[in-house]
């Protein structure tokens, strides 16, 4: 991906290609612009009012932060918002957090923590700043939060309700009908205080009472009729163990880590949207507090990736997991990160998609396409070219020892790089027998057809011209072996090469020098562009053909690859050496992306 200009760069204003601006660019602007944040200091960690008030002016222009919660693996969604937000920071002179929404600890496991970090680093982007070189950890928050939490208490702004889950549901209206109040949202300070410090001290169960801000039960954003803040639950967490009994809600929790950790612009998906107005009053009232810095972050919407044969919900990619229909959080069908990364995508080619795509503020449907689009993109400049043959059959050239020499074989070369002619050449070898792509035969042709059928000539390419004599077939019928003639002093590169016309020219790798590999070819894991279109479940819709595991023959220059390595299996597409599978020895590759879009066609 091009890199965006940077905005107060010494050279001229004008973006570099690639560039393109979005209406969150536009609010970054002009806030810089009118030095909203200007006057903004920066405790050297994320912290309280008093904490931001010791510590210097902050030397970043803008804080960003990309906030997941650690209960699954990232899928391609989630690489958007990386590249969004990371991006934004780089470009515009600040930096972007990664923060850990470790709120909820049934769900969260260190596991999802290693693969979270692992993601970002690998998509190509950064977090560390002077003095903090960790993520951040919403679990850290947990006092400051608790503390956020009776002061809302002791300013009348928040009560202890200890109605029924069903009562609070029943009593909380609809969007025709204003809610009716708790009968316990009367309580003075002093027993919701009380009744508050009993939920922290273990003395109620689980699910019997919860913290509710006071707001206005009649308001016609549902969510700002009195929201639950927290709530008891019982359950070990992964950074703060048994410490704690009563966990904030994701509403409360995601403001403050915010304001503490100086955020100026706070990026999320459109869903959030009706929660702005919460965000907002939580935030507001803390500063009236004293207990934030001012000017406090602001949030920001923008649309969700909806990517076509695509599903990005966690529970239903767990559920792919969990029943056996993929191989696991990385399958290379996964739109998972790992997923992508396995199937042999590149941190540029996700990072161009990003940019592509854009930014707005409506939901639109983005095809699959565009995703492999930018893969071949990237690709085609970088992966070295190879020869393989996918489904082989044996061509025998009859003549050979007639005109090369009986047990000869003949040195051929091609470019590693058709247009990087400095990464040099690689060698392979042609004999007698040959392996060719069984549909590179048709003993009665189609119209059309100009590869071998009896009679008819082609060019092995970066070899000879041969001429196909016939086949032979097995007893059901099928071919097992195809025959031809080499036609001498037409070999590739050779004085009078090209003396002989043809059509046709078919990818080989020779018998004497193939190597033998595991060749898997993945295709879309859902049939249908709208994997759940009108109520349908989507493992109704799961693609039978997604993977074809084919044993392939490949050239030698091939048996050096180590896993990760991208090549462009000629004819074929772009092929990844599997990084969990693939071994010296043992050669495994996955299809990352055809040469041409052929899904439909």
């Amino acid at each position: 991906m091009n890199a965006p200009h940077s905005p107060g760069s010494d050279k001229d204003s004008a973006p570099t290609p690639g560039f393109s601006s979005n209406f969150l660019r536009q609010i970054i602007e002009k806030d810089l612009a009118a030095g909203t944040y200007k006057d903004r200091h920066w405790g050297g960690s994320p912290g309280d009012a008093a904490h931001h008030a010791a510590g210097p002016l902050d030397a970043q222009k803008v804080r960003l932060r990309f906030p997941p919660e650690p209960n699954g693996y990232l899928h391609v969604g989630h690489a958007k918002s990386i590249c969004l937000n990371f991006g934004l920071a780089r470009d515009y002179g600040g930096v972007c957090h990664l923060r850990f929404d470790d709120t909820n600890p049934e769900k969260e496991e260190i596991e999802y923590v290693n693969s979270i970090i692992d993601a970002v680093k690998w998509l190509g982007f950064d977090w560390t700043q002077p003095g903090n070189d960790a993520p951040y950890q919403a679990s850290d928050y947990f006092d400051f939060m608790y503390r956020a939490a009776e002061y809302l208490i002791e300013a009348g702004l928040a009560y202890v309700d200890e109605q029924t889950p069903d009562e609070m549901k029943r009593n909380r209206g609809d969007f025709g009908k204003p809610g009716v109040d708790s009968p316990y949202r009367s309580r003075s300070v002093a027993e919701n205080l009380a009744r508050f410090r009993q939920m922290k001290g273990g003395q109620l169960d689980d699910g019997a009472a919860v913290l509710r801000a006071k707001i206005d039960m009649a308001s016609p954003n549902i969510n700002m009729r009195d929201p639950a803040i927290y709530r008891i639950r019982r359950a070990h967490h992964h950074n703060t163990g048994d410490k704690w009994c009563i966990y904030p809600m994701y509403t409360f929790a995601h403001p403050i880590e915010d304001a503490l950790e100086q955020i100026t612009h706070s990026i999320c998906t459109l869903e959030f949207e009706d929660q702005r107005p919460f965000y907002d009053w939580l935030l507001d009232r803390l500063c009236e507090g004293g207990l934030i810095a001012t000017p406090h972050p602001r949030q920001y919407e923008f649309a969700r990736l909806n990517l076509t044969y695509v599903l990005t919900s966690k529970r239903k990619l767990a559920q792919l997991v969990n029943e056996g229909k993929v191989s696991g959080w990385d399958d290379p069908r996964m739109p998972t990160i790992v997923g992508l990364r396995r199937r042999g995508y590149t941190p540029e080619a996700l990072q161009l998609f990003a940019e592509r795509i854009g930014v707005t503020k409506s939901d639109s449907w983005i095809d699959y396409s565009t995703l492999e689009g930018c893969l071949r993109e990237t690709l085609d400049g970088t992966a070295p070219r190879a020869m393989a043959v996918l489904d082989p059959i044996k061509l025998v050239l009859t003549n050979w020892d007639e005109v090369m020499g009986a047990g000869k074989l003949d040195d051929c070369s091609a470019p590693v790089h058709p247009h990087h002619p400095d990464l040099g050449k690689r060698h392979f070898k042609i004999g007698k027998e040959v392996w060719i792509e069984r549909t590179d035969f048709e003993e009665t042709p189609p119209k059309g057809f100009f590869r071998l059928f009896p009679g008819n000539k082609v060019r092995l390419k970066y070899g000879h011209v041969i001429e196909c004599t016939g086949c032979t077939k097995d007893a059901s019928g099928k071919v097992t072996e195809v025959q031809a003639l080499l036609i001498p002093d037409t070999k590739s590169g050779t004085p009078g090469s090209d003396a002989v016309k043809v059509k046709g020219v078919i990818t080989w790798v020779a018998v004497a020098d193939a190597l033998q590999a595991e060749v898997r070819l993945y295709d879309r894991l859902f049939k249908e562009a709208h994997p759940e279109a009108g109520g349908v479940d989507f493992l109704q819709n799961l693609n039978a053909n997604s993977l074809t595991v084919m044993h392939a023959v490949v050239e030698p220059s091939l048996a050096t690859a180590k896993a990760d390595d991208k090549f462009q299996f000629e004819r074929h597409g772009y092929f990844a050496a599997d990084r969990v599978d693939h071994a010296a020895g043992k050669l495994v590759f996955n299809l990352a992306v055809g040469l041409k879009d052929g899904w439909g066609k």
